[in-house]
């Protein structure tokens, strides 16, 4: 018999066929195959949201192959991804081959290994029409909102903007963090600190102010030194002052590590450690699951699915992780009892936390087959997964109450007694949610006489909260229950094309025209960036996976909860428009010598007179680059293509008809001087058409 196998990627596709062998033919349907066309709403709002599919443009030719593939096939197998949007995949696909929707054709592989692949394909089911239906509800309602709200907020701000269900929330968190700042009133307060040593032991350790003579919490974080003026007094007070030791508690405390990953974890820590943005991480893990080919084992999927909020562990994994541990580091390095890990209560929990398909595969086993990002990242989900199942770090606390003059000092420390997990793995914290380091204190008792080497008053400032980074945002996103894990990248990566927020270093910083989208929102629809209600209305579409809410009865309830508000801001900000401080720029206008401003049209920015309309003056925008045209010497420019593309020619167009793709660089050719520009496959060259022929690799980036 001849059965055929319809995958989403052409790389899972070759992976799978390997494992399945003859009779299988195993073909990739390139994503969606069917969507809602984006030049219409494409919802039937009268006939019961009835969503109106069409075939994607371009998927023409493959629809009809995989038709062809399908007749011929005695049987039809579904297999694409594990989730939401794979199970609407596969139900797209049965509708477009004429498939059975009872028949049990429908296989997910949680994994990428033979053995995943033999486990999937031996348990077929129907299609669940509750996980499309789900899918459907999400797409119908972001169509609807996105449709209707888009329009709005551009006729009152400026032409091409965008507002949606879950990037309006997004980019809301931004603007109020900001908001906060801006807010921010620093406060004074002091701390005393004191360095003391232990003689005949040389080293010094810290021990800070905590009570006065009256009994006065002075601590730090109590802020209860506000000024110099009472720092210097307490100073006064314990100059010449003998410091001993009053009294000495030893205890003990267990740091346990922290789960395996989900989607959002993994994109947060690839942020800390790696400074990956989420879309190169979730770029690597998708090669990851779908199948690299290691040398010595052949082509393998080396992680399980990476988009899911699941802490879930197999116990085959487990007991399959437990095993190297116990190999390499010792049967003390596991747990008395197995540790589970609880999921929150409103994550899917369809298929396990992202693991290692094989946990006995070390990094540094697969790193000669992989790139440096699949290797860092396949690093970071190994050590941490592997670290889950591995004893808790133990460690000594100690604590040491210091006297002087009625003053009390607290001195703390720990030593480790057991590094446990710590031995492999420790989560990188953000710089705000890190703890003041503690070094380990000298032996000491009661009645022991400290030698003082220096007491200070040191100044401080309460600190703003921190801006958010792309990490921090999915952080906040996840546990305020806005988006899921297949959302992350794409509310993020939107946030920023729309230039509603940019990057400083990794912070991401509103500008005004997210600023006032998200002002505009607030003032007319609420709901729409209200975190709560967006989160009610995520958990409201997730009951609809078991079956415990009809999705046309929840796309009714939404959407009438957000027509009325937009109706009626319409009509009550008839003929408004918002007016935004246009950038000015260092551009003289030729006809009345105004700086020219940047302005928004069709096909993207331009430059514009700001005495419009005296004067009516316009200029294309163009980026100047440091290289110079290799046939005039003019300055080359970037330019845009009506699509937006970027593409670089000769400022000195149309005299000079230099144009390339390709991207300029900052360095010269070594042989006749002229800027190199950087082709495909990563090589600088020169474009010198006299034959100079000078090309070099450019450097594999580190980070």
């Amino acid at each position: 018999m001849s059965k055929l196998v319809i995958v989403e990627s052409p790389a899972k596709a070759k992976n799978i066929k390997g494992y399945l062998g003859r009779g299988y033919d195993v073909v990739a349907s390139m994503g969606h195959v069917r969507d809602l066309p984006a030049a219409r709403l494409s919802v039937d709002i009268e006939n019961n949201f009835e969503p109106k599919y069409a075939e994607i443009k371009g998927k023409e030719n493959l629809i009809s192959e995989l038709k062809k593939k399908a007749d011929k096939a005695d049987y039809v197998y579904l297999a694409t991804d594990p989730d939401r949007e794979g199970e609407a995949i596969s139900w797209h696909l049965a509708s477009l081959l004429n498939l059975d929707l009872k028949d049990k054709n429908r296989v997910t592989f949680n994994e990428i290994t033979k053995s995943g692949v033999s486990k999937g394909m031996s348990a077929p089911r129907e299609i669940d029409l509750d996980l499309v239906n789900a899918q459907q509800a999400r797409r119908i309602l972001d169509r609807l909102i996105g449709y209707k709200l888009s329009p709005f907020v551009s006729q009152k701000i400026r032409r091409g903007l965008s507002a949606g269900r879950v990037q309006s929330v997004a980019l809301r968190l931004v603007v109020d963090r900001e908001n906060e700042i801006r807010a921010f009133k620093p406060e004074e307060y002091w701390s005393i600190d004191a360095k003391l040593t232990n003689p005949p032991d040389r080293k010094s350790f810290s021990a800070v102010l905590v009570e006065d003579p009256e009994g006065n919490n002075l601590r730090p974080e109590n802020k209860s030194i506000i000024s110099k003026e009472d720092s210097d007094y307490i100073l006064s007070k314990l100059d010449g002052a003998e410091y001993v030791v009053k009294s000495v508690k030893k205890g003990t405390r267990k740091k346990n590590p922290t789960p395996p990953f989900i989607t959002s974890t993994l994109q947060q820590e690839a942020s800390r450690r790696l400074s990956f943005q989420a879309r190169r991480t979730m770029k690597a893990a998708q090669e990851l699951y779908e199948g690299v080919d290691v040398q010595g084992m052949g082509t393998v999927g080396l992680i399980t699915y990476m988009r899911t909020d699941s802490l879930r562990i197999s116990e085959e994994a487990r007991a399959a992780g437990n095993a190297y541990i116990r190999e390499a580091y010792g049967e003390k390095y596991l747990p008395a009892k197995p540790r589970y890990f609880k999921t929150r209560g409103n994550a899917q929990d369809g298929h396990e936390a992202i693991r290692p398909s094989m946990p006995g595969v070390t990094p540094d086993r697969v790193k000669a087959s992989l790139t440096s990002d699949q290797y860092k990242i396949y690093k970071l989900v190994w050590e941490r997964f592997i670290a889950s199942l591995m004893e808790a770090c133990h460690q000594e606390t100690i604590k040491a109450e210091i006297e002087a003059n009625g003053f009390i000092f607290n001195a703390t420390g720990y030593s480790v007694k057991f590094d446990g997990f710590t031995a492999l793995y420790e989560e990188k914290l953000d710089e705000s949610a890190k703890a003041k380091d503690e070094a380990p204190l000298p032996p000491m008792k009661a009645g022991d006489v400290l030698k003082l080497k220096s007491i200070l008053g040191n100044q401080h400032f309460t600190q703003p909260p921190a801006r958010y980074t792309e990490a921090s945002l999915t952080k906040a996103l996840e546990e305020n229950g806005v988006g899921r894990p297949s959302t992350y990248v794409t509310i993020t990566s939107t946030i920023l094309a729309k230039e509603y927020v940019v990057r400083e270093g990794k912070q991401f910083v509103p500008t005004e025209l997210g600023e006032a989208v998200t002002n505009l929102l607030k003032d007319t629809l609420p709901n729409i960036v209200d975190v709560n209600y967006t989160s009610k209305m995520e958990d409201d579409l997730d009951k609809i996976d078991s079956g415990k809410k009809d999705y046309i009865d929840m796309i009714r309830l939404y959407y009438n909860d957000f027509e009325e508000p937009l109706e009626k801001a319409k009509k009550d900000m008839l003929g408004v428009k918002i007016k935004l401080k246009d950038e000015e720029s260092d551009v003289i206008c030729d006809k009345c010598g105004r700086n020219m401003v940047v302005k928004v049209g069709r096909f993207g920015k331009f430059l514009a007179c700001p005495g419009y309309p005296e004067c009516k003056n316009t200029k294309p925008l163009v980026t100047k680059t440091s290289a110079k045209c290799p046939e005039c010497g003019g300055d080359i420019i970037e330019k845009k293509t009506k699509k937006g593309n970027s593409f670089f020619g000769c400022a000195n167009y149309p005299k000079c008809n230099f144009m390339t793709w390709d991207y300029p660089s900052n360095e010269v050719c070594p042989r006749c001087g002229k800027s190199l520009f950087r082709r495909k496959g990563n090589v600088l060259y020169c474009p010198d058409k006299e034959g100079c022929g000078f090309t070099k690799p450019v450097p594999r980036s580190k980070s």
